[in-house]
């Protein structure tokens, strides 16, 4: 076997004599990346399939399998871990069926520390990578933008009327939804997982492609519109959780201009040149 794409995607790509595959790893870590105060032993299992999936997805793959390792306190209740047991298997269920937890490790540790990794097949298709994008595309995104830091801003304010009145979005934070099917087989110049913000995640695209990203604001009004009563609450700008929130694991792609955008995939920009500095 040899790698194809290693650092610098959202997942490496392997090429092995009977084809190309990916392989993505991601950990979480309690104190970090979650709260046992806010999230259940099933929140993790969820939580943890659906952020790898979205990385394989992310690169036009089916995902395949997981091993997932473990470490938590001895005194950890066995309940605790079934319903983590069940996340895992819900959301491959979900999200990829025919995909599964197909090893891994448990072992004792002061916190818990929760790492995936996910395989993905190409199936004969060339891996879809964020350096693709070029002058004259369309930016496109499917899925969800704001909600997960929404969520994450209503656990912090410990404000428990406001957390249970927009629980949905409480929800998306703790178990996100990544349109893991709009990603399988897709035809777009590049793409990514949303994980860490729209603003900071286009510009990676940019950097690998040589271009510009331009995002026009009147295409964002949707998604903010959904958060702007909680925003008021909280006293926030819903702008801010639509360009810098992350964690929503929607899927950011680039379009020929003349394509027609895919089912679940809406405008949200441009692809510009971008000057290079003489030499």
């Amino acid at each position: 076997a040899s790698t194809i794409v290693a650092v610098g995607d959202d997942a490496a790509v392997i090429e092995a004599p009977d084809g190309k595959f990916v392989v993505t790893t991601d950990t979480m870590v309690e104190g970090h990346d979650f709260k046992l105060e806010w999230s259940s032993g099933y929140d993790l299992g969820y939580k943890a399939v659906a952020t790898n999936l979205s990385d394989v997805a992310a690169m036009g793959a089916i995902p395949t399998s997981l091993v997932v390792a473990i470490t938590a306190p001895s005194h950890t209740p066995i309940s605790w871990l079934e319903a983590f047991a069940d996340g895992l298997r819900d959301a491959c269920e979900k999200f990829a069926p025919g995909c599964g937890v197909v090893g891994g490790d448990l072992a004792a540790s002061e916190k818990v520390f929760v790492s995936v990794t996910a395989h993905g097949d190409l199936e004969g298709r060339e891996p879809i990578l964020r350096s693709g994008a070029k002058p004259g595309d369309v930016l496109a995104v499917a899925g969800t933008l704001g909600r997960a830091a929404a969520g994450l801003a209503l656990l912090f304010s410990g404000d428990q009327d406001a957390i249970s009145a927009y629980d949905a979005l409480v929800d998306v934070q703790k178990r996100p939804e990544p349109p893991i099917s709009a990603g399988i087989g897709l035809r777009a110049s590049s793409m990514l997982d949303l994980s860490d913000g729209l603003a900071k995640d286009a510009a990676r695209i940019a950097k690998a492609s040589g271009v510009k990203l331009v995002i026009n604001s009147k295409d964002l009004n949707g998604f903010e519109a959904m958060l702007d009563d909680v925003a008021m609450r909280l006293g926030v700008s819903s702008r801010d959780w639509v360009l810098g929130g992350g964690e929503d694991h929607a899927l950011l792609a680039t379009f020929p201009a003349d394509a027609t955008l895919p089912r679940g995939f809406k405008r949200i920009g441009a692809v510009l040149t971008t000057e290079m500095p003489a030499r």
